[in-house]
């Protein structure tokens, strides 16, 4: 890099704050890479991409008010010009594959090289295709087959265990309040659970949440 790159803004969007420091540290010694902004959650990520307009979103997938591919999309919306990263720990997590089909650019795994972080900030910010992550969508696929439910069951499952009711789903996904609950009564038989908490800590034990 030369003195006159231009300068990358990236907003970290992650609920623990060791990795905004960790990231501080990454701009600290980054000199064209600074910090646009840090959100915990995906409503706040979305309120703060649309105000600084970051040129990168590292974006954490298990965030505590939000889906992954919501998240993206609403990032979308209000800063059509920002690149997103996939922030995770979890390469095979449920969520990798439904974001990128939202429009994530790119995943990076949380204990990358400080200079492979750097490096994919680079490219994505310039964007030089990386290319999805091949084995996800086949890995959440496979997970499901383990449990018998349909990936729209799987989808309506999320969205419960975002604290959503079956209207707000209904609505989110433009389906009727009586095809959610159908979902959700098959899903549950599927999964020998006799309400919905107990079909989520099944999808827990899988890893699908």
């Amino acid at each position: 890099m030369t003195p006159t790159t231009p300068v990358i803004s990236v907003l970290v969007v992650d609920d623990h704050p060791v990795v905004l420091d960790g990231v501080r540290h990454l701009v600290d010694s980054t000199p064209w890479i600074t910090l646009a902004g840090y959100a915990r959650g995906g409503r706040e990520a979305i309120t703060l991409a649309e105000q600084t307009q970051p040129h990168v979103v590292l974006l954490d997938l298990r965030l505590p008010d939000m889906l992954g591919p919501e998240v993206v999309r609403g990032i979308q919306r209000g800063a059509p010009g920002t690149r997103i990263i996939l922030f995770t720990a979890y390469p095979d997590h449920a969520a990798v594959q439904p974001a990128l089909a939202a429009g994530a650019h790119a995943v990076v795994l949380k204990d990358a090289d400080r200079a492979d972080l750097v490096d994919i900030i680079r490219r994505v910010a310039h964007d030089v295709p990386l290319g999805p992550e091949p084995t996800a969508g086949r890995q959440l696929d496979h997970r499901l087959r383990q449990c018998a439910i349909t990936r729209r069951e799987y989808e309506i499952l999320r969205h419960i265990s975002m604290g959503e009711t079956n209207p707000e789903i209904a609505e989110s996904l433009g389906l009727t309040r009586n095809t959610v609950k159908t979902y959700v009564q098959s899903a549950l038989s599927k999964l020998g659970a006799r309400n919905r908490i107990e079909a989520l800590n099944r999808l827990n034990e899988l890893g699908l949440l």
